[in-house]
This record gives structure tokens, sequence and C-alpha cells, in this order.
């Protein structure tokens, strides 16, 4: 009798195994993907509180807005290409070199609107700098998850 309540109490010192979520070959972990969508949420914001935040006239933020968001396209364009050569699929080399030449005349743009800011401070110049490539580099990496993700998917 003592064993079968030892028993009993045993079982109900055990935990039932947590179910894993079961991860495709080549899918992307979960925290990596919340760590990419994380930190271009915090790139965006912490550059937009900056301009809303920014003694600049309407067309000063206009300008670095617009460079944010050509930014953003150029890279995950860039990064979309690269992606589509190395798989083997086809990519002209028109849209190749386009896409280099838009992030190329992005980072420039912001990197010349900042130099010739004479109203920011030199610390505000790299605070923009540094929630830009953040912006940039988390941009690729979501959408270079979204891609694995996609491509892990249909390989099931």
């Amino acid at each position: 009798m003592s064993n079968d309540h030892e028993i009993l109490l045993d079982k109900g010192k055990q935990k039932d195994p947590k179910l894993k979520a079961v991860r495709k070959e080549g899918e992307p972990t979960a925290a990596f993907i919340g760590a990419s969508w994380a930190a271009l949420l915090v790139g965006v914001m912490a550059y937009f509180v900056g301009l809303f935040n920014a003694a600049m006239q309407l067309n000063e933020k206009g300008y670095y807005f617009a460079v944010l968001v050509f930014g953003l396209y150029a890279s995950v364009s860039l990064q979309k290409a690269v992606r589509d050569k190395e798989e083997g699929i086809p990519v002209t080399n028109i849209y190749y070199g386009i896409s280099w030449f838009a992030l190329i005349v992005a980072i420039s743009l912001m990197g010349i609107g900042l130099y010739n800011a004479g109203s920011i401070d030199l610390s505000e110049k790299g605070f923009y700098g540094m929630s830009f490539v953040l912006s940039l580099f988390a941009a690729i990496t979501v959408q270079k998850n979204i891609r694995d993700t996609q491509r892990a998917r249909e390989r099931e």
C-alpha cells in the first residue's frame, strides 16, 4: 500500500512536459524573429520620435522622413535581389544595379543631410544616423526571416 501511495505522490509532483513547437528546417527561431521585429520598431520609432521633437522646419522633417522610407525600401529590395541571385532565381542586372544604387543614394542622402544640417547638434546627428542604420539592418533581417519562414513551409 505504501508503494502505491508513493507512486501517486511522485505522479503528482511530476510536471507535464511542455509542448515544444516544432521548427522546420531553415526556419528562424521565434526569438530571432521577435528580436528582428523589435529592432525594426525601435529604430523606426526612435527616428520618428526624434523627428517629431526636432526643432526644424517641416520641409526638413519631410526630407529625413523620405530618406528613411527610401532607405528601408532600397535595403529590402537589395536583400531580395541578392537572395534571388544566390538561389538561382533570375534577376536582371539592371534591377540588381538599381537596388545597389538606391541603397547607396539613400545612405548618401542621409549622410549629406546630416553633415550639412547646421541646426542639429552633433549628438542628434549621431542619434539620427544610428537609428537610420538600425532600421535598415532590421528591415533586411525581417525580410530575410519572412522569406526563410515561407521557404521552410513550402518544403513541407
